[in-house]
């Protein structure tokens, strides 16, 4: 201890040691901080990207001019199963914007439109579509789903151009960007889960 008088009175003066758990205290700040970091990172770098629905084909779940975010980790480590609202390019074309379909048949699934109904594996899905499908398109004739294809389309069957197009048809695996897994806005949508 070091001595010191100040006016007549005598003050000591002790001298600062850190001790291990204040050590043990900033690296464990230190820790928590890099932790957070890490999970901003996955956060922004998984569910980061946005994008809006262009056009009236996923209507009423999707509205045109709504904005939803992607999903892009869960295809890396399950491919899409029925039902899942997917973003994609068409054929991986960058030049062109996402495309935003519900997937329909998985690979190894048979899908034929006759008498505007869909057909799935040979089982008419009557609950899928509230109209009757106008234009069948390329599955007319029974298509069999390749492997790491998917069949689309999109919810208002009638003003979408999907996988019945012949310039689309079976979506890739590799030219899917992720799943819409949440929307923003749209009129009287509001925000959610999809």
């Amino acid at each position: 201890m070091k001595r010191r008088s100040v006016n007549g009175l005598n003050f000591y003066e002790r001298k600062k040691t850190i001790t291990k758990s204040q050590v043990y205290q900033v690296f464990s700040w230190i820790a928590i901080f890099a932790g957070a970091v890490l999970l901003a990172w996955i956060a922004v770098f998984s569910l980061g990207m946005q994008t809006v629905v262009i056009g009236d084909s996923m209507r009423p779940s999707l509205v045109n001019g709504q904005e939803i975010l992607i999903d892009r980790v869960s295809y890396i480590i399950f491919q899409p199963k029925k039902n899942d609202i997917i973003v994609f390019k068409p054929n991986g074309n960058e030049n062109v914007h996402t495309y935003v379909k519900r997937v329909i048949a998985v690979p190894g699934d048979t899908v034929q439109i006759s008498g505007g109904v869909l057909y799935l594996n040979g089982e008419p899905q009557n609950d899928l579509f509230s109209d009757s499908i106008v234009d069948a398109g390329v599955a007319e004739k029974e298509i069999t789903i390749g492997e790491d294809e998917f069949f689309v389309m999109g919810d208002n069957c009638n003003s979408s151009e999907d996988s019945r197009m012949a310039n689309i048809g079976n979506v890739r695996a590799d030219t899917i960007i992720g799943k819409a897994w949440f929307h923003m806005g749209g009129g009287t949508m509001g925000i959610g889960r999809i």
